[in-house]
């Protein structure tokens, strides 16, 4: 209890305030060895009272060291020689645990919010005045192509004056910019705000994907017009089908002309119901259902089911797809798409070109998508009629409905995914993507 009595900055602090009246009141007598005395040991106390507040202030800095390089083992021995180490102990592993836990929640709510950013389909970049890009989200690494986006300069390799909108581009309504990278011409529409991040401005960027969003408003119009014309269409022809077979039945003994007449009648009628029925399955596609399944089985399936549709000795059907690959999408709906795909490209090729290739790729992107890609070497498609071919009932082909890559581009839509195709002199590919 002695030890811990003396020990106290209080005692210490006291036996200043002493000696220092001591030493004054001697020194004015003219007691000068007694003053002499007291004066050193004024300074002795002095020098411990500066070593307790060094040692404290060392102890701070070291905490504040600590938390700086995340040393969670960090702590204070809290049974110290005095009752004041053991207050300044305990004081400071108290701020060490609340300062850990608000670096903890900021920590939280950055990967929270960090989180978000990234489930959106918007891309969000935060660009400093420097031009260095102090965030971003997957959806603007996705629009605009690149994996890894640090700084405004990496986007030169986009196309002339990429780099100098982004690094210019000030808020004041949408603006538009485009370019074209491995997903083809990609068209951009940009809003700009301004903000300050610790104290230095920064301008925030939100990037949408025009293309996208007339994609979706052009499917919802055919739509629309497809379920308006097949409505109308079929109130006028099943009358008239069902009257022609009424008047076969009462008037089966009439004229061979007349009875020749009604069956085309009803014949044609019958054909043009079967015709519109098909445009319905464009407007009518099932709500995906779901589920996990392998990839590189799935695949062979479809190879196996292409080769048995379509006998082609001489096109050599492949795929190249990790064995671990697994997509969660509606099997069944994912499957007319990638038949269509095949099939298309197997009558793309025929059967004249003795070298026909035809190949399925799968794999994980950076953004965690699943990408699959399906390869022909038949004849390219001219830039003109690449414009059209995702347009429903447009088509190349005799005898076709046009209706096959607008469904597979219906069915990726309702997927959440999408579909595009790139065209080259030795070979077309069409590339679906999966989030």
């Amino acid at each position: 209890m002695k030890d811990t009595f003396y020990n106290t900055l209080g005692f210490r602090l006291a036996l200043i305030v002493l000696l220092t009246a001591a030493t004054t009141v001697l020194a004015v007598e003219q007691k000068y060895w007694p003053a002499g005395v007291t004066l050193v040991a004024l300074l002795s106390s002095l020098g411990s009272v500066r070593k307790i507040f060094r040692r404290n202030a060392q102890k701070i800095a070291f905490m504040f060291d600590a938390i700086d390089n995340a040393d969670h083992a960090i702590r204070y021995a809290e049974n110290g020689r005095s009752s004041n180490d053991r207050l300044v102990n305990t004081s400071l592993n108290r701020i060490i645990r609340i300062l850990f836990k608000a670096k903890a929640d900021a920590i939280r709510k950055e990967r929270y919010y960090e989180l978000i950013l990234n489930s959106i389909t918007t891309g969000i970049m935060v660009v400093d005045e420097a031009g260095y890009i102090r965030q971003t989200n997957n959806g603007a690494l996705r629009l605009i192509g690149l994996p890894v986006l640090t700084h405004i300069r990496q986007l030169r390799q986009l196309g002339q004056g990429i780099e100098e909108f982004f690094a210019t581009v000030r808020p004041g309504g949408r603006q538009q910019i485009s370019f074209t990278n491995e997903r083809g011409t990609v068209r951009l529409s940009v809003r700009v705000s301004e903000t300050a991040l610790r104290d230095k401005p920064v301008r925030i960027l939100a990037l949408s994907d025009i293309n996208s969003e007339l994609d979706d408003k052009e499917i919802d119009s055919w739509i629309r017009l497809t379920r308006v014309l097949t409505h109308e269409i079929m109130n006028g022809i099943t009358p008239i089908t069902s009257l022609s077979n009424t008047l076969l039945s009462i008037h089966g003994d009439a004229g061979e002309d007349l009875r020749n007449g009604l069956e085309t009648i009803g014949m044609t009628g019958r054909h043009l119901m079967s015709f519109v029925e098909s445009y319905r399955k464009f407007t009518h596609i099932p709500q995906p259902s779901p589920s996990l399944f392998y990839l590189d089985k799935f695949a062979l399936r479809m190879i196996r089911l292409t080769r048995h549709q379509n006998d082609y000795p001489n096109i050599d059907i492949t795929h190249d797809i990790d064995s671990g690959l697994i997509l969660y999408a509606d099997e069944n709906l994912v499957s007319q798409v990638v038949l269509n795909l095949l099939r298309n490209a197997v009558q793309a090729i025929g059967a004249d070109r003795p070298d026909g290739r035809i190949s399925i790729k799968a794999c994980c992107n950076d953004s965690e998508a699943v990408v699959m890609e399906i390869t022909n070497n038949g004849p390219p498609i001219p830039p003109a009629e690449a414009e059209h071919i995702f347009v429903p009932f447009y088509t190349t082909k005799e005898g076709g409905s046009g209706i096959g890559l607008s469904i597979s581009r219906q069915i990726m839509r309702l997927s959440g995914g999408g579909i595009t195709m790139k065209s080259s002199p030795t070979e077309t590919t069409f590339t679906l993507t999966f989030p």
